[in-house]
């Protein structure tokens, strides 16, 4: 190798590190907040490693700093689109379990959820702790991992992408999460509306019983058993339509 190449291998990597860590960083199941930095780090840089031949052909380095710093710039933001749709697919959990919580009257049941630091309902917590261990053990993250491969084919590098595309598929992603929220939540949607329908017929046929006294534990006790049949189908849902959403980007 000549001494000549280095800057330009360099200036290559850096370019294919910006899009590779970003998106490693909002990777579904590796990109979490409790998986420590330096790991996430170290695992971005040997994916950019490895795809940098791949990416090599179709990255071309201007002369000028101000390309440089524009198509980097670019880099970024495709990462970052390409991420923050994923993430946007993945808190269809969180939205599920607070529909879930406040069937069943936990909602102000709340734990600090360990992937964003913020309180939220424990049912929601979760399932998404669940989903996160079942992407990791159904190996769902190489499907991510093989969606940064392919994105230099979808979305070569070249400036900024276009600014409809990226609220496009922004749009669509936030209304696929909304969608398999309520996909998922939908036992327990019905649940309720069958249990208050029953409540009111009962609260009209015995006025002189205390029906919150008799609703709050009866909700607990009856979600926690729709809970334990559908948990098996809820996961499967949302582990069928992750998986179809990050096989859009590699082509499958």
């Amino acid at each position: 190798m000549q001494i000549a190449i280095l800057p330009e291998i360099s200036a290559l990597f850096v370019l294919v590190f910006a899009r590779v860590g970003t998106l490693v960083m909002l990777m579904p199941g590796i990109g979490e907040r409790f998986i420590f930095s330096r790991g996430r780090l170290s695992l971005a840089f040997f994916i950019a490693l490895m795809i940098l031949p791949v990416a090599r052909p179709s990255l071309r380095i201007p002369p000028d700093i101000s390309g440089v710093v524009a198509l980097l710039i670019g880099e970024l933001l495709i990462g970052l689109v390409i991420g923050l749709c994923a993430r946007l697919v993945m808190a269809c959990l969180q939205t599920a379990g607070t529909l879930v919580a406040q069937t069943m009257g936990l909602g102000f049941a709340m734990t600090v959820d360990p992937t964003g630091g913020l309180q939220n309902p424990s049912i929601g917590n979760f399932l998404t702790m669940l989903g996160i261990t079942l992407i990791l053990t159904t190996d769902l993250h190489h499907i991510a991992i093989a969606a940064i491969h392919e994105s230099y084919r979808l979305l070569p590098p070249g400036g900024v992408p276009d600014l409809p595309d990226i609220l496009t598929l922004a749009v669509q992603s936030a209304a696929r999460g909304f969608a398999l929220a309520v996909q998922i939540a939908a036992p327990f949607l019905i649940f309720g509306l069958l249990f208050n329908l029953g409540l009111g017929v009962l609260a009209r046929m015995m006025p002189q019983l205390q029906v919150f006294f008799l609703a709050v534990p009866a909700s607990i006790f009856g979600g926690m058993l729709v809970l334990l049949v559908v948990i098996g189908v809820m996961m499967s849902v949302f582990m069928n339509d992750l998986g179809a959403f990050l096989r859009q980007f590699t082509g499958n």
